[in-house]
């Protein structure tokens, strides 16, 4: 650091590097250290270099004709002054000693962009981010939702907040946030309104969209820091009790699901998921997403140890093991590897086996689908009066409860499940 002595004030000397020529021409930067302490000038240089550095970085970004980015570039402008971000009005209204000190720094000799007085009095103009853009926006600014997720959860994440939106701009155009009043969404609530009599549709339905709508928009406000006052609050349908899947009973699933051939025109993979689900009771998805390293075929008791390996379990309850048996355990033998089909496709493999139950009549009611032998299972169980402990550990449930102790051991969860087996 080349620091000089000026009267009795130190100052730091540097040329000013080519990447920032485009926006400070000057050959070299005067810095005035603000000390006749040569040992504290040395300490405040690499300090004030630093924030120099900061406004030529963010002079650079606000060299555009993206709003959006010299709207940010103003902002970061700003904090490396050492000032907070305040727009023209708010500016205005700021202590007189604040607002001059604000003032004579955008008139200086070192203040030589016009994004001085943008950052500093307020003149940069609020971006125009429409509800289409503030989803692009959402995907980057939301990326720790999506951390550890595997491509499918990714997808399925996503979705949802894809739809609200797209509804939501179906009912009130695609606006910039600004521009958004409490009309528009209550525009939107009587059109979910409208479709729940219409339609059937639940209270359910209509707030996961106002749901996943208000995170979209929530997120990019408050992370754009665009500070909008979105009338996003108690725009929520009373809901009713949740209707619960059915369960096959017993005989349903002995006589007309395990009968011989019953199964047969069902694609392979979706048909060995199915089978699995019959004496575990676990998800589809978390049969359809198992990895080889998590399926322990060899040994005395054959299992499965579902364990977040290439993916978010859905609760930490869902790590867990899972003894094998019956048809189960031969459904697995056939796929040792895991099921690759529907490994990044959940989705489908849903779509495709209710499809399968309906075309062949072995739905046990038009209720019923294929998460209906997850209830069956936990029926079972249930019926065998075995522990709650251990049902709500098998089932990947939370208990209500601390848990003491380490729960059901493989053996004794292999031991009590065998016998409720098909």
């Amino acid at each position: 650091m080349n620091i000089t002595k000026r009267g009795e004030v130190w100052h730091l000397r540097r040329r000013v590097p080519k990447a920032y020529a485009p926006v400070d021409p000057r050959r070299e930067v005067v810095i005035s250290l603000r000390t006749g302490s040569e040992t504290v000038a040395r300490q405040k240089a690499p300090v004030l270099w630093a924030e120099q550095v900061e406004v030529w970085e963010a002079m650079l970004d606000g060299d555009t004709e993206d709003a959006e980015a010299r709207f940010a570039a103003a902002k970061r402008f700003a904090k490396a002054r050492g000032y907070r971000f305040l727009d023209a009005r708010k500016v205005a209204r700021l202590p007189v000693q604040e607002l001059l000190a604000r003032i004579d720094l955008v008139a200086s000799d070192e203040m030589r962009d016009p994004l001085g007085a943008d950052s500093l009095l307020g003149g940069a103009e609020l971006p125009l981010i429409t509800v289409s853009r503030a989803l692009e926006l959402f995907w980057g600014l939301a990326r720790d939702k999506t951390l550890g997720k595997s491509a499918d959860q990714v997808r399925r994440w996503r979705y949802p907040h894809i739809k609200a939106v797209q509804n939501f701009i179906s009912v009130v155009g695609d606006k910039p946030l600004s521009d958004l009043t409490i009309d528009d969404f209550l525009d939107f609530r009587d059109w979910w309104a409208e479709r729940m009599a219409c339609e059937g549709l639940t209270a359910n339905s209509a707030n996961k969209d106002l749901t996943h709508l208000s995170a979209v928009l929530r997120r990019v406000n408050r992370d754009k820091r665009l500070g909008l006052e979105l009338p996003l609050e108690d725009l929520g349908f009373r809901q009713g009790k949740a209707a619960r899947r059915p369960s096959f009973s017993d005989d349903w699933t002995r006589d007309r699901l395990l009968a011989p051939g019953a199964l047969d025109g069902l694609e392979p993979q979706a048909r060995a998921i199915l089978l699995v689900m019959v004496n575990t009771g676990l998800r589809p998805s978390e049969i359809a997403a198992l990895r080889p390293e998590e399926i322990r075929l060899d040994g005395p008791i054959p299992h499965l140890l579902l364990q977040p390996i290439g993916r978010v379990l859905k609760t930490q309850n869902a790590e867990r093991v899972m003894p094998l048996h019956g048809v189960s355990l031969e459904a697995m033998r056939a796929f040792p590897d895991g099921f690759s089909r529907y490994r990044e496709s959940s989705g489908t493999l849903s779509a495709t086996v209710n499809t399968y139950l309906r075309n062949a009549s072995l739905l046990e009611s038009e209720r019923h689908s294929l998460y209906s032998l997850r209830h069956a299972f936990e029926d079972r169980m249930l019926a065998a009066e075995i522990d709650e402990r251990i049902r709500r550990d098998v089932m990947g449930h939370a208990l209500g409860r601390e848990r003491y102790g380490e729960g059901g051991r493989l053996a004794v969860i292999a031991g009590l499940l065998e016998p409720i087996a098909f």
